[in-house]
């Protein structure tokens, strides 16, 4: 699964996007950011607040609790702002 990371997220991590094979249990876009923190220090501090973190699921904005089962790819960055 292809994971994506824009804006602050990107700079945090060290990283725009990286392919990954998710292990057992990790079903919905929550487990996925729980594991994520887990892989070290830079995926802790970009995932430090998830309540304001954004994610799509192959280019469809999803919540938390979305099943991530067949996702092609995933996409995490911050609240964005226009004008």
């Amino acid at each position: 699964m292809k994971l994506v990371y824009f804006a602050w997220v990107r700079e945090r991590i060290g990283r725009m996007d990286e392919d990954v094979d998710l292990p057992d249990g990790v079903a919905t876009v929550a487990d996925l950011v729980r594991w994520l923190k887990a892989r070290g220090e830079e995926y802790e501090y970009a995932f430090e607040n998830e309540g304001v973190i954004r994610t799509a699921i192959d280019h469809v904005h999803v919540k938390p609790d979305a099943v991530i089962a067949g996702a092609r790819e995933i996409a995490f960055f911050p609240p964005m702002t226009g004008g």
